[in-house]
């Protein structure tokens, strides 16, 4: 089964993703990274692993592996 890995430092807080996401699996919660930004968080139960979030991140936060 597939898996989302996240790298919240390359992460700018756009919400791109989030706003993709159709299961709601992710979100911005007020987490800070070290640059100070609103990092994304996944909810490993809601994602299907489609890869919107992605597709649509600029700054590749997202990898889906194997």
């Amino acid at each position: 089964m597939a898996k989302l890995k996240l790298n919240t430092e390359r992460c700018k807080g756009c919400g791109y993703c989030v706003s993709v996401c159709k299961k709601g699996a992710l979100s911005q919660k007020g987490r800070l990274n070290r640059k100070g930004y609103d990092v994304v968080e996944a909810d490993e139960s809601l994602c299907v692993q489609c890869g919107m979030c992605y597709r649509m991140c600029p700054d590749y936060v997202f990898e889906i592996l194997d």
